[in-house]
């Protein structure tokens, strides 16, 4: 396409007297927005006149309340809903302090026993160690099964383990059914609730294990780990996740390799819920064991939750028992269909485990433990709050977990109250904007209750829907074609204030300056073509700004250039 053809603004001016239209790209109902429209997609234009898009802004939703107009509606963008928020915390801890009278006399009781229960644990761990680095003196060849000689050598810091799950006060641990065959159950899967169970299963199974690369820096316990063959893995990277996916497959598809241990949950839980699956054990599409542990208790939660794991091992040390009960559950054979169909497999089992412990499954994953830790290193009063149950946005806008991260470090910044609800004014300061229509428009479009306030999952759900929009691409590069001179691939000041005023005519220097600043990341003086896209990824409400330089003068023409760009 020409270069004067891309910088045609794209709809005419809110204030123009030319009848205005506004063009909207629909998908069929069955396909998913992409940068890239499929083939066999099927797209056609909606033309709206003015009168049109005010009834529809105008008209009243579900509450009884009269909807502000929608500044998003050029991009094709109609209301978004935000599901209710959820009263249930997967991450805490049930007994975070010490409380009772029966609990402090068990602790000063129980405080010889601990010491001992520290040495103990102190000589199992470095008689492990010990044999450990003697079983993988030599061995490099680290693409086939550990050697047999190797392997029972390694039965003495398997021994070792048992003895440390002793010191931890599991002096007997409860089983329920027994584990299957490796050749019928070459993975086996595994809610996940404190430290405890990994050592468990080392002693119990001996498996492969898929850890976060990070575990292997861990003191002695990175060195073990290295002798079950671990498969490493960044949850961040989608190029790691692909090759542990591949090495799970090659492992578990050769009966010389033990079985593959996984934990689905991708974190540790305080076992009341399950959180939605990953899906590496699932892709490769053969049979698992599903197990579950539970750890009853009355007076000291186990889990592994928002606690540091200080606290948590010396009230284990302080006990004079702790209960564990293992449940080895039937085999799950994935059906023809969910071979090729990774998630109902994830489904199936997780539903069969849920059943199993008695609890429900969430849509919260790691990133919600994520927002968590963020909002408590910032001091939130109420940081189980900002949990939006990330599986569920991944699934529905393509988010990650660092970019909602990010989102929340934009809504922190907005000064939440003690609710977590942030004001009009702080929402406006945030992003630069000045009061007036139209930054009005853009928070009531994210206010869906109409309470005069946002919370962080009407904040994130709202811009997740923007940038999802199938023309926000195509407007962002527009946006900024109209924003450089002919011939330049950089915006100045200048050029960005005659656009801003066009959106909000009165705007000082010192507010232009501000609403620069923003787009300029790297302080140079002028806003390169990069610069301008991260802005607008990180603050996708802003392309409202826009608007008004992306109204179509001459409909048939701008159409049809328009339709290119989509199709």
């Amino acid at each position: 396409m020409a270069e004067h053809d891309l910088t045609l603004p794209l709809l005419s001016p809110r204030s123009s007297d030319q009848p205005q239209t506004v063009l909207t790209v629909h998908y069929d109902e069955y396909s998913e927005p992409s940068d890239q429209p499929p083939s066999n997609q099927q797209s056609f234009l909606q033309i709206r006149t003015p009168h049109q898009n005010h009834n529809h802004s105008r008209m009243n939703n579900e509450n009884g309340h009269v909807s502000s107009p929608n500044p998003y509606e050029f991009l094709g963008s109609g209301e978004f809903s935000v599901p209710a928020p959820t009263t249930v915390d997967p991450f805490r801890n049930g007994t975070p302090f010490i409380s009772g009278v029966y609990e402090v006399i068990k602790i000063v009781l129980c405080l010889p026993i601990a010491l001992a229960r520290l040495v103990l644990f102190g000589v199992c761990l470095a008689i492990g160690y010990i044999a450990t680095r003697i079983a993988l003196v030599g061995w490099k060849d680290k693409q086939n099964p550990v050697p047999k000689w190797r392997s029972r050598i390694m039965w003495i810091t398997r021994v070792c383990a048992r003895f440390i799950l002793f010191s931890f006060g599991y002096q007997w641990i409860r089983r329920k059914g027994k584990p299957a065959p490796r050749e019928i159950a070459p993975i086996v899967v595994s809610n996940h609730v404190s430290y405890i169970e990994p050592i468990f299963y080392f002693y119990e199974l001996f498996p492969i294990i898929v850890a976060s690369e990070s575990h292997d820096s861990i003191p002695f316990v990175g060195t073990i780990i290295r002798a079950m063959q671990v498969i490493y893995v960044n949850r961040f990277s989608s190029a790691s996740r692909k090759n542990a996916v591949n090495e799970i497959k090659r492992r578990a598809s050769l009966d010389t390799f033990p079985r593959v241990l996984l934990f689905p949950e991708g974190t540790t839980t305080n076992g009341k819920v399950l959180i939605s699956f990953q899906l590496g054990a699932f892709i490769t599409g053969h049979p698992i064991q599903p197990i579950i542990v539970r750890y009853p208790h009355v007076h000291f939660d186990q889990s592994w939750g928002f606690i540091s794991l200080a606290k948590l091992m010396f009230r284990m040390f302080t006990q004079f028992h702790n209960f564990m009960e293992v449940e080895y559950l039937p085999i799950i054979t994935p059906s023809d269909h969910q071979k090729q169909n990774a998630v109902h497999f994830a489904e199936r089992t997780g539903q069969a485990m849920a059943s199993a412990l008695n609890v429900i499954q969430t849509s919260h994953s790691f990133g919600d433990l994520m927002l968590l830790m963020k909002a408590a290193q910032l001091q939130q009063e109420k940081p189980w709050s900002y949990m939006v149950e990330m599986a569920r946005i991944e699934s529905l806008y393509h988010i990650s977990s660092l970019e909602a991260v990010d989102f929340l470090d934009k809504f922190l910044s907005m000064n939440p109250d003690t609710s977590g609800c942030v004001k009009l004014q702080d929402f406006l300061s945030v992003l630069q904007l000045k009061s007036c229509t139209l930054s009005e428009e853009i928070f009531g479009f994210l206010d869906v209750e109409k309470n005069g306030s946002i919370t962080f999952k009407q904040f994130l759900f709202g811009s997740a829907h923007v940038m999802n929009q199938p023309l926000f691409r195509q407007a962002f590069e527009l946006a900024f074609a109209e924003c450089v001179a002919e011939g330049d691939n950089y915006c100045m000041e200048k050029e960005l204030a005659d656009i801003f005023r066009h959106a909000i005519p009165d705007m000082n220097e010192d507010e232009v300056h501000g609403l620069f600043n923003l787009f300029d990341a790297d302080n140079d003086g002028r806003i390169s073509r990069d610069d301008f896209i991260s802005c607008l990824r990180k603050n996708p409400l802003l392309i409202a700004l826009f608007s008004p330089r992306l109204l179509y003068k001459d409909l048939s023409k701008a159409g049809d250039r328009m339709l290119e760009e989509i199709v």
